[in-house]
């Protein structure tokens, strides 16, 4: 490498500092002013609000703020029926399609990350990026061997950004705690913002993608983009590119390839869990794309959790509990997962919750994820629980709980979208009969340590 190949020193503005953080809070407060005063106005003084207009000006503000506040739309995107239909429509467009940053960042990050003589380095490199998302955008290049590459470069001051934004968020859920004692968030915080400073370290994404190529290497309907390591630094992940369609368009073109994405985002999302103790915990519709035959493409790899053999172990424990009506292994379960002070109230409580998730894997039936209700009844499941435990004092959840559960609801909001009827709980039967905690354990230090990640405590 010559001196002019080697990368310059991280901009300032990289770091997370105290006035990158003022800044944002500032921004945040701009953005967000305008549209709530106006919602307000609607609601207090019956002025009527036109939705499209109002929902494509939150899109753009959202966009604009980039990092953790804009994965709080994409996630609201992909659950049905939670917003209006015009609402939905504009926000779904952050998952592919957000507002990204001019030629000038790219040029910058391009230096910072590879040298000023980055451009050598490559073939061709777009100029437009072909999508971008929360915390970065990608463009398309071409390797000098021919290769097609997707280049993902971070957005500047997303330390900063997430730093400030876990603040606020620490602040929303103790103000909501005053006044609602049913779910402590303590460790909800604690585990978003351990996995939210993970997805700023590309490095451990590439990382990340490696152990997915490996642990789906033997799953034909997923595909995994390769790393290119000679491209990449904490800040810039250059891989493969890999053509596909966005979710939504796929299936309004192909309604009878339905079944078959559902049943290989099942198998993409679970075959590293059940198998190996690990789970990408971030389902939403930007970090995949559908093939011509319904195979998926899985392209985002910053929200991995890895889980100890025997949480997993839980997990199938207490879908066995559920079926066999077992008090104790249920018990044993969510022991195992670090619930405590489990009366029999509390069980109850719980296992209502597990019943809603568990229920279609259950039933030896073709069938659609959620037959009663879809959303909405979840919704009244939820609700009906959270008063539940209120009333009892409340709960807190353990902090490897809180990403599980959310790729269960997102995953399952996936399939709601698909109107996928499979047999779900053959799929899932596939997955855990063989199951042994002492194997999952050696397959996850195997696949870990190869590339140089810990183990989970």
């Amino acid at each position: 490498m010559t001196e002019n190949d080697k990368p310059t020193a991280r901009n300032r503005d990289d770091q997370d500092s105290l006035g990158g953080r003022v800044k944002r809070y500032a921004r945040v407060g701009s953005a967000f002013g305008g549209l709530a005063a106006r919602y307000a106005g609607g609601r207090i003084f019956g002025l009527t609000i036109d939705r499209p207009v109002h929902a494509a000006e939150l899109t753009a503000a959202l966009g604009g703020l980039k990092g953790p506040l804009m994965k709080v739309a994409q996630i609201l995107a992909t659950v049905p029926d939670m917003l209006p239909e015009e609402y939905t429509a504009e926000l779904a467009q952050l998952q592919t399609n957000a507002p990204s940053m001019g030629w000038a960042f790219v040029k910058r990050r391009m230096t910072a990350e590879l040298g000023p003589n980055w451009r050598d380095r490559f073939a061709t490199f777009e100029h437009q990026a072909a999508a971008a998302a929360s915390l970065g955008q990608v463009h398309r290049a071409v390797a000098h061997d021919g290769r097609r590459l997707a280049c993902k470069l971070q957005y500047p001051d997303m330390a900063s950004a997430v730093e400030a934004d876990l603040k606020q968020l620490k602040l929303v859920f103790s103000i909501y705690r005053r006044y609602d004692r049913a779910i402590d968030p303590t460790n909800i915080h604690a585990e978003l913002s351990a996995r939210l400073r993970e997805e700023l370290d590309y490095d451990r994404e590439a990382r990340h993608m490696a152990i997915y190529d490996r642990m789906l290497s033997g799953e034909p309907g997923v595909h995994v983009p390769e790393p290119v390591p000679e491209l990449c630094t904490d800040r810039l992940l250059s891989m493969t590119w890999l053509d596909g369609e966005s979710l939504l368009s796929f299936v309004d073109q192909h309604m009878d390839d339905r079944n078959t994405v559902a049943r290989n985002m099942f198998r993409a999302w679970y075959v590293p869990f059940y198998e190996y103790g690990i789970l990408h915990g971030d389902p939403h519709l930007g970090n995949y794309t559908v093939r011509p035959d319904g195979a998926v493409n899985l392209m985002d790899f910053g929200c991995i959790r890895v889980f100890n053999a025997d949480f997993i172990g839980a997990v199938i424990d207490l879908y066995w509990a559920l079926c066999r009506d077992d008090l104790d292994l249920a018990v044993h379960a969510y022991e195992t997962w670090g619930f405590s002070n489990m009366d029999r109230k509390v069980i109850d409580i719980l296992n209502q919750w597990a019943r809603f998730l568990y229920q279609p894997l259950m039933e030896d039936r073709v069938q659609r994820i959620q037959d009663n209700g879809g959303t909405m009844y979840g919704a009244q499941v939820a609700g009906k629980i959270h008063r539940e435990l209120r009333e009892i004092g409340g709960i807190t959840p353990p902090r490897e709980f809180v990403l599980m559960d959310r790729a269960a609801i997102g995953l399952g909001s996936v399939f709601t979208r698909l109107q996928a009827e499979v047999n779900w709980h053959r799929m899932f039967h596939e997955l855990i009969q063989d199951f042994d905690v002492k194997a999952v354990a050696k397959r996850q230090k195997s696949v870990l340590e190869d590339q140089n990640l810990p183990l989970p405590e």
